[in-house]
This record gives structure tokens, sequence and C-alpha cells, in this order.
């Protein structure tokens, strides 16, 4: 078990939204190593039409800026204007600052650019589960 793996039982489910099906399945895999229980989906679309959002009473969500159809700071607002508060970590690797300070500006906790380190991830999660406990 990785030395910076999170160790509550009450840990929240990380959900990615990546359209990239390879890099979803390995951050899903990367974020189920740290002890968190992870879903993925390919779209926001398809994170909104889940039992998850409705059922889970604690997510952290991975977020991907460019998305077809509903991007990610797109459903960013519609959970906020929802009065949803998931702590959110967008990734991309395409985004560019303005993008960033938008996403940012309307709460997400961290931005990391594709491809990220494990390291990063995991300090951005430890962020947001304090974040989402507090």
């Amino acid at each position: 078990m990785p030395e910076n793996t999170i160790k509550l039982s009450a840990a929240p489910t990380v959900c990615i939204v990546d359209d990239d099906a390879s890099m979803a399945n390995s951050t899903r895999f990367l974020v189920q190593s740290f002890g968190f229980m992870a879903e993925s989906f390919s779209s926001a679309e398809g994170f909104l039409d889940s039992a998850l959002i409705r059922t889970t009473e604690r997510l952290i969500l991975i977020l991907d800026f460019r998305l077809p159809g509903l991007d990610g700071l797109a459903l960013q607002r519609r959970l906020l204007t929802a009065n949803k508060r998931i702590p959110i970590i967008f990734v991309s690797a395409r985004a560019n600052e303005a993008v960033r300070a938008r996403g940012i500006a309307n709460g997400a906790l961290a931005f990391l650019r594709k491809p990220f380190s494990g390291d990063q991830l995991i300090n951005a999660l430890q962020s947001a589960f304090f974040d989402e406990v507090h």
C-alpha cells in the first residue's frame, strides 16, 4: 500500500469525467490505489445521469475541461446553480490560462496539467478531501 494512501473508511467517492477512455481508466486505477472508491465517466452528461450524483453523500470530481457536449466549466456552473458543493480538481492537456483561472475563480480546488504525476494527484485529492469534510 502506498505511503500516501488515504486511510479513512468514509472517504468520498472520486468521480473522473474524461472523454479519453485510457486517461479516465488510468486515473481511476491510480485513485483506487490511494484508497478511494472511484468511478469514471466519458461525459459530463453521463456523470449527471448517474445515480452517484443523487445517492452519494460525499464526492470529489476530477474533471477534464474539454469534453464533448457539456464541457467541464459548464458542468461546474450547473453544479453551482444546483447548489451541489462537490470539490473539483480540473485536469487538461490544452487549457489556457484564462480557462484555468475561470475554473479556479468558480471554486475549483486545483488544476493539473496532463500528464500529471501521482504525487500531484494525491496532493490535490488530499486538499479536496480536507475541503470536503470541513
